[in-house]
């Protein structure tokens, strides 16, 4: 398991217990006499976690130890690869590439999602809305973990504001964001022939600046992050595949 895989888990455990707990940050620091923040940075896998302030955490929440540290540390293979980033980030057609370099199967959780659901990822939405496509996108994201131990994912761009299915991805995973300007995810949506982006939307360049500012914090907790712009889709899966094998 990657290290910063190790911590995710470490987190999505810790702040699962302080839930249970009905018990806020301030109030679990407070007992384990760490800061609010520092709280928050393990409950997300920032913190570079000491065993001193595991023990503190855990007794705060009056847990055993082995409650957040008994993790299979096989359970995120060093050749499965989670790539993430906003549509027009090039996931589908480096992720093609890098899984040919590796040697593994390509995989789209937006594929496996609609194929669940039975229908396309327009209608999904049209007709049952986000809780039930983020319900699919769970499910989906357990059957890829079960049947595949090496694979490259491509990932939808908004799984990042899913807080469990985020966590468990980065738990399960290597993951890498596909970082690009708000310009090469617009030309690269347009170059494949698709104008919705701006068919009726004035401010849709405001929109998409927008919306790309807003996920960059939570992409930004992927283990590898590369920037695309001005490379060509053989470059950018070259550089993860480089660091894949390293």
């Amino acid at each position: 398991m990657h290290p910063r895989s190790l911590l995710a888990e470490v987190g999505r455990r810790l702040r699962a217990a302080r839930e249970a707990s009905r018990r806020s940050v301030a109030e679990v620091a407070d007992s384990a006499s760490v800061s609010p923040r520092y709280l928050r940075m393990a409950e997300a896998g920032e913190a570079n976690l000491s065993l001193l302030k595991l023990a503190s955490l855990t007794r705060a929440l009056a847990l055993e130890l082995g409650t957040l540290c008994d993790i299979d540390l096989a359970a995120a293979p060093e050749r499965r690869v989670a790539l993430l980033g906003a549509r027009g980030a090039g996931k589908s057609t480096m992720g093609r590439l890098l899984a040919q370099q590796l040697e593994v199967p390509f995989v789209e959780l937006d594929a496996l999602i609609e194929e669940r659901a039975g229908m396309d990822m327009a209608r999904l939405f049209a007709v049952h809305g986000e809780s039930w496509y983020r319900e699919l996108q769970a499910e989906s994201l357990e059957g890829f973990l079960s049947q595949h131990g090496e694979a490259v994912l491509a990932t939808g761009g908004s799984i990042v504001n899913d807080e469990a299915a985020f966590d468990r991805l980065r738990a399960t995973c290597r993951t890498v964001w596909l970082a690009a300007s708000p310009q090469a995810h617009w030309s690269r949506v347009v170059a494949q022939g698709d104008l919705r982006p701006m068919e009726g939307r004035p401010r849709a360049m405001v929109q998409l600046e927008s919306l790309l500012a807003e996920r960059a914090p939570r992409y930004a907790l992927a283990d590898l992050t590369v920037q695309t712009d001005g490379k060509t889709p053989v470059e950018v899966a070259r550089e993860v595949a480089n660091w894949v094998s390293k």
